[in-house]
């Protein structure tokens, strides 16, 4: 990676809308995890669909951090998986 200041670009940084959730009706207790989402309105306290393995869940929205570069995103971005949509 070249850093910009020293003349070079940064290549392959993207930016992301991540939220912060918590399973309902999990198993585990408090099962919190990340999302990625592009549902314009989303805002904490909803209630939202996720992907669940091959199934789905009810997921409260605990957090929200937009615009998120790619190098200081809380997972992986091209492993996280995207918000379906909001009850």
């Amino acid at each position: 990676m070249i850093h910009s200041l020293a003349g070079g670009d940064i290549r392959g940084e993207q930016f992301y809308d991540f939220a912060k959730v918590e399973l309902l009706d999990s198993a585990n207790a408090h099962d919190i995890r990340w999302y990625t989402f592009s549902i314009f309105d989303l805002q904490v306290g909803d209630i939202v669909v996720v992907p669940n393995g091959y199934l789905t869940a009810k997921a409260k929205v605990l957090q929200i951090n937009k615009n998120v570069s790619s190098f200081s995103a809380p997972i992986s971005p091209k492993r996280a998986k995207e918000i379906l949509y909001k009850i």
